[in-house]
């Protein structure tokens, strides 16, 4: 499956069939026990992703994709960025909107979190809205991001564990039909060498593994112009 079907399926299943669920699990609202440990496990990713940026983000435009009901954007145009976010999901670009506080300086898009309408950037963050995405296709994303940010490119993976391999086997036996898009787990290593093998350079590096529960994720950082390692 190439990207602008993987990128068709994300967007059925958040549009479609999870925008309730996403809205409670971003919210304040009661959640079960299973669900609390993945929103714990989000709220301490968002923390990493942050980090990684400047805490004086003012005169930067930076472009949070994928941004879901936008927690990520709010955080930093709280910053002081001016913060373009971008969801496949109209549905939740809607929740987003309805949520961010008016004195922000925050545009919301609904449409391809990569699309050259949205211009140039300072830095770029995208929290699990790359997980579901091939090698190849990573490649492909992030040498179409290099060109139009001239920093970091902070994202999220599944890491590539003997546990989420063989969930991940075991999962693609069955249909999936409206249930969520297959998340397919990488290694740093791995995406590095399908970088090269694309031409794209740049320097990646794993940052921090998060693991709350059923959560589990890794931050990575993503700076073209240099050779990737």
């Amino acid at each position: 499956m190439d990207y602008t079907a993987t990128r068709a399926r994300v967007e059925h299943y958040f549009d479609r069939t999870a925008t309730r669920t996403w809205e409670r699990l971003t919210s304040d609202a009661p959640v079960s026990g299973i669900r609390a440990t993945v929103r714990a496990g989000r709220d301490r990713m968002r923390e990493t992703m942050l980090a990684q940026l400047p805490a004086d983000l003012r005169g930067l435009r930076v472009l949070d994709a994928g941004c879901g009901t936008g927690a990520m954007a709010v955080d930093l145009a709280r910053r002081g960025a001016e913060v373009v976010a971008v969801d496949i999901s109209p549905q939740l670009i809607s929740i987003a909107r309805a949520r961010a506080p008016e004195r922000l300086k925050i545009t919301f898009h609904a449409g391809d979190m990569l699309d050259e309408r949205w211009g140039a950037f300072d830095h770029m963050l995208a929290m699990d809205s790359m997980i579901y995405y091939s090698e190849a296709d990573l490649a492909h994303m992030l040498g179409r991001a290099a060109g139009r940010v001239s920093g970091k490119v902070v994202f999220t993976l599944a890491p590539r564990t003997p546990a989420l391999m063989a969930m991940w086997r075991v999962g693609k036996l069955f249909p999936r039909s409206d249930r969520s898009p297959v998340m397919i787990p990488h290694s740093p290593s791995r995406v590095a060498q399908a970088l090269r093998h694309a031409g794209v350079s740049g320097r990646l590096s794993e940052v921090e593994r998060v693991k709350s529960g059923f959560y589990i994720s890794s931050a990575l950082v993503f700076e073209g112009g240099v050779e990737c390692s």
